[in-house]
């Protein structure tokens, strides 16, 4: 299909990678760069084609009763923002989308964007090589998580009555995200899809099974032991050296070879004498002790009658007090024994269906 004149002008040597008709002669164009909507000549406007830069740090979508907006940010630069109708939305946003993420450098030179998907505020691309996820109000800006099939390892789908859970194994780790159940089919042959192709297997068994495979692999190599400890310490010397025996003997200070036995025999006698005398004289202190103990140690039986105190005994006005409380006891144990033989009756009565 040929070029209006004036986008031809426009695109100078670029080639547009996608073309979106928004009704009447009015289209979008989008290039690697940036996206170009061509307004044809009406009763109100002339033909025009404006420009929009793919370098965008947010990318925006609000809806009415009839058009979308897409509103682009730039930073400190003014935000630009076109209109295509309802209808046109998600074909404009998918390659409006994919021009961003190339042009932000996410997405790799060859890589292909293969669907777009946006639910409430959850947007996902399925791209070749990747799935990009970003959650917000905005469809996009720089608050995003990207999973390389590389470091993908699992895929699993959880399917709810209202949801469906994709689950992702990446990098070991389990990656959720919920879809709408009218969408969940086409997500799951577009992911499943994807991976499959980029690992060139037929089936998720199949790539599971590779998947173990490498895992096994990498396992093994970490576990294999490469360490290298040299030739190990020298063993010790078996000819010590020899040990010096020329050190001089200690001679025993205790020993006194000068002391003549009548200095032993005086020392004996005089230890002797001691004891004897002590022995004379430790039977009357002894004595004197004990004396003085037990003397002091007699209790004084009248010490309790001097000291001016009485046990106390009951009075009258207690033992009134006493015989009130326990009629009041009493009392409250025949009115509590008369309440549960009223409950008891009440219970008989209602089981009898009065």
């Amino acid at each position: 299909m040929s070029l209006p004149e004036l986008v031809r002008g426009e695109l100078g040597g670029e080639d547009p990678v996608a073309r979106v008709r928004l009704g009447g002669d009015d289209e979008l164009f989008v290039t690697p760069t940036r996206t170009l909507i061509y307004r044809a000549e009406g009763l109100l406007s002339d033909e025009s084609v404006s420009e929009y830069s793919h370098e965008a740090e947010r990318v925006a979508v609000s809806e009415s009763r009839r058009k979308a907006k897409f509103t682009l940010e730039y930073g400190l630069d003014d935000d630009q923002s076109f209109t295509v109708p309802r209808g046109s939305l998600d074909d404009v946003l998918h390659p409006v989308l994919a021009g961003v993420l190339s042009a932000s450098g996410i997405t790799e030179p060859g890589e292909t964007v293969e669907r777009t998907f946006r639910f409430s505020e959850l947007t996902l691309v399925v791209t070749s090589a990747r799935i990009v996820k970003h959650v917000g109000a905005a469809v996009w800006d720089d608050d995003y998580e990207e999973f390389h099939y590389d470091d993908v390892s699992d895929l699993d789908f959880e399917e709810g009555s209202v949801a469906t859970s994709v689950v992702l194994t990446a990098n070991g780790r389990h990656e959720r995200f919920k879809a709408p159940s009218d969408s969940a089919q086409e997500i799951r042959t577009r992911i499943t899809n994807a991976i499959l192709t980029h690992y060139d297997v037929d089936s998720l068994e199949a790539f599971r099974a590779l998947s173990a495979e490498a895992d096994g692999e990498e396992e093994e190599a970490a576990t294999t032991d490469n360490t290298d400890f040299g030739d190990g310490p020298d063993p010790l010397s078996a000819d010590p050296a020899e040990v010096d025996t020329d050190a001089g003997t200690r001679e025993d200070p205790l020993t006194d070879e000068s002391a003549t036995d009548a200095e032993r025999s005086t020392t004996a006698g005089g230890s002797a004498g001691g004891a004897a005398a002590a022995a004379e004289l430790r039977p009357e202190h002894d004595e004197g002790t004990v004396a003085a103990t037990g003397a002091d140690a007699a209790p004084d039986e009248d010490a309790f009658g001097d000291s001016g105190f009485e046990p106390a005994e009951p009075t009258d006005d207690v033992a009134e007090e006493v015989a009130a409380l326990r009629e009041t006891v009493e009392q409250q144990a025949r009115q509590l024994e008369r309440q549960n033989d009223l409950v008891e009756q009440l219970i008989a009565e209602l089981r009898r269906g009065r």
